[in-house]
């Protein structure tokens, strides 16, 4: 069999022959683009006008759907980031008064991460605003807009898992 007559898998097709992907590839870097510019922005936004970074109103955001705490391996799988990850920020945010941290009734090696009332009000007011800057950043795009994006994104995140996990997703 000589060289040309073996199949490239799609990384080196898209170098060596990258007329065959230019579309794909422009869009990865378009949904890239959006992505970063968006973020970026949510950043600057939080850390500008409340001294939050985006890793601390994450966790807050998702402590704010657990009324009853999560462990911290929980918060860790939900934010897909390590335990180890998140040990600082958690410290941090026990000590500034915004979470409780106490031992698991189920599990005594656990501990259970939860919002204060201080760490829950402050929330849902930078929460407030984060749903007003973001409504800001898609306010070019009509509500028919918004549901096309929706369903061609749910049909992108379907292809790349599909991709990735193959039937077994």
């Amino acid at each position: 069999m000589t060289i040309s007559a073996i199949p490239l898998d799609a990384e080196t097709n898209a170098v060596e022959m990258p007329d065959d992907h230019r579309d794909e590839l422009r869009l990865w870097l378009r949904l890239l683009t959006c992505s970063n510019l968006i973020e970026g922005e949510i950043r600057r936004r939080l850390r500008d006008r409340f001294n939050v970074t985006l890793p601390r109103f994450d966790l807050m955001a998702q402590l704010d759907k657990a009324p009853d705490g999560m462990t911290l391996s929980d918060l860790s799988k939900r934010m897909m980031v390590s335990n180890g990850n998140l040990t600082g920020l958690v410290d941090r945010l026990v000590a500034s008064g915004h979470i409780d941290r106490r031992v698991s009734e189920t599990d005594r090696r656990a501990q259970m991460i939860s919002l204060t009332p201080m760490g829950q009000s402050e929330f849902r007011t930078i929460a407030g605003e984060h749903e007003n800057w973001i409504a800001e950043l898609f306010g070019g795009l009509n509500k028919k807009d918004q549901k096309d994006l929706m369903r061609l994104l749910a049909k992108t995140k379907y292809s790349a898992r599909h991709a990735v996990h193959g039937d077994n997703e």
